[in-house]
């Protein structure tokens, strides 16, 4: 059992002293500039690690061998049997390394590796596992087809679904271990081969599921890892050799990747930002409820796409529902991962904290009030208190934009239809929830709310089988379950005259 400190488990100590050079069909290699960066540990302000800094020159590598591999390497020779061994065999990898990848995210993003142990690591495991099955069912169709200036003629037709080619993988810092599985798992199941950037400020995890895949016996070249910033991510999307980018981010970068992916017309898909709305209805149970509220937007620190961040509440129980959440947020240890009671770890980076504290101050002054939280404890890490945020409307920045961080801001309502109104508007439409003992509001509620996923009296369930994605501003395609597959495959029509 490895002894495990405020600063670095010893476990991982061999790991993080050897160089993080840049995975280039099959081999580790250093960054065509000799550059490196350092990995923070955001709970420290401490550096762990140096890291290649990967540019459009390793890029160009990188797409350079997903090419020929996908071209005339072994993997799309392969049965889709012996694919999905292969993709399973990872997840037995990342269980059997489920405290070591556990203990990285924790290094490298701040969080609870408590939480990464049970959730992030195990969640990775299950993403590929699932896709793994898929290798042997992805199917076409046979079509009867009637040609009316062909009368008397037969033809037999049928579709198939073929891997679309070479795909750009680009992944954020929030997750880091499974939004690599999220998107790496369903392109390999489609025999796809791939260039991954993960975020600069949380590479650690990926590079180790690298050598994972390695171990797993995928051939050279499938999968490549180029670590950088985002002038890599740009040249990922620009190149023309690229056939299709998958992008895990904000929704200013993620235009920013549309624009980028037009020069060859490259298929693009997006899970980007939002700005959740979660409905606690008068007749809710509200001992689920407030814990299930709180939950929604300090999981994972407020750092989550579909944290649940604009709550309304009846305002028969509104008074009851914020004193009991502020009640819960004051319950929070907040802390070093490593230590056995944090409940919170830090923001990611200095910089994503002055972004969350930025916001609170422009709320402050515009009027809104802190019940609990708001503040930065003592010593050094990127840590804010989770905080509740009341006397808040629609015209607000912290009601408008998404903050990314442990801040809920709480509303009144009095009205079901005026609520879905304001539900609605937003320029997001990621995820929502419902609190109630009414199902058929509940069923209203969820038919109503323009979202791609709509958890009611639950929040944050989160399934490999379960597609995960956005409307209007919160990106394009899903992500998880059979729907994934489509990111990654195109469908071939074949009409044979018999």
């Amino acid at each position: 059992m490895s002894t495990v400190t405020h600063e670095v488990p010893e476990s991982l100590s061999s790991f993080l002293a050897q160089p993080k050079q840049l995975l280039i069909n099959g081999q580790w290699q250093d960054a065509a500039s000799g550059k490196t960066f350092e990995v923070i540990n955001p709970a420290t302000e401490k550096v762990v690690g140096q890291v290649a800094h990967g540019e459009a020159a390793d890029i160009a590598l990188a797409v350079q061998a997903a090419r020929q591999a996908f071209e005339s390497g072994p993997w799309r020779k392969m049965t889709p049997s012996e694919r999905g061994k292969m993709i399973w065999k990872i997840g037995d990898l990342i269980e059997k390394h489920n405290d070591e990848l556990a203990q990285l995210e924790t290094v490298d993003n701040g969080k609870p590796f408590a939480v990464a142990q049970v959730a992030d690591v195990p969640l990775s495991a299950d993403m590929f596992r699932y896709m793994a099955g898929w290798c042997t069912k992805i199917e076409g169709n046979t079509i009867p087809i009637s040609v009316p200036y062909a009368p008397g003629a037969n033809f037999h037709a049928f579709t198939t679904r073929e891997p679309v080619g070479v795909v750009g993988q680009i992944i954020p810092w929030n997750f880091p271990l499974l939004m690599a599985a999220w998107k790496l798992a369903p392109a390999l199941a489609c025999g796809c081969t791939i260039i991954l950037k993960p975020a600069e400020q949380t590479p650690l995890s990926a590079l180790r599921l690298g050598e994972l895949i390695q171990e797993a016996g995928i051939p050279e070249g499938v999968v490549n890892i180029v670590t950088g910033f985002g002038d890599a991510g740009a040249a990922l999307a620009k190149d023309d050799d690229v056939d299709k980018v998958a992008f895990t981010g904000s929704t200013e970068v993620g235009k920013l990747i549309v624009e980028a992916a037009a020069g060859n017309l490259k298929k693009v898909t997006l899970e980007l930002g939002g700005k959740s709305p979660n409905v606690i209805m008068r007749d809710a149970d509200l001992s689920t409820a407030i814990p299930g509220a709180a939950s929604a937007i300090f999981f994972n620190h407020g750092q989550c796409c579909c944290a649940g961040s604009r709550l309304y509440v009846d305002e028969a129980v509104f008074d009851e529902v914020t004193a009991g959440i502020a009640e819960q947020a004051r319950s929070i240890v907040v802390g070093n991962g490593f230590e056995a009671d944090t409940n919170m770890g830090p923001l990611v980076s200095k910089e994503q904290y002055d972004r969350v504290t930025g916001f609170l101050d422009r709320g402050r002054t515009a009027g809104a009030t802190t019940v609990c939280g708001g503040t930065r404890p003592e010593g050094d890490g990127f840590f804010v208190e989770p905080t509740v945020l009341v006397d808040t409307d629609e015209q607000m920045e912290v009601i408008r934009e998404e903050i990314f961080g442990p801040v809920v801001a709480a509303m009144p309502f009095s009205d079901l239809d005026d609520l879905v109104a304001r539900a609605n508007n937003t320029t997001y439409g990621l995820a929502a929830g419902v609190w109630t003992a009414d199902v058929t509001r509940a069923h209203q509620i969820a038919k109503a709310v323009k979202a791609g996923t709509v958890w009611v009296n639950c929040y944050n369930i989160f399934d490999a089988a379960l597609p995960f994605g956005g409307f209007k501003q919160s990106g394009w395609g899903r992500e998880m379950g059979h729907a994934a597959l489509d990111n990654y495959l195109e469908t071939k029509a074949v009409c044979i005259s018999v």
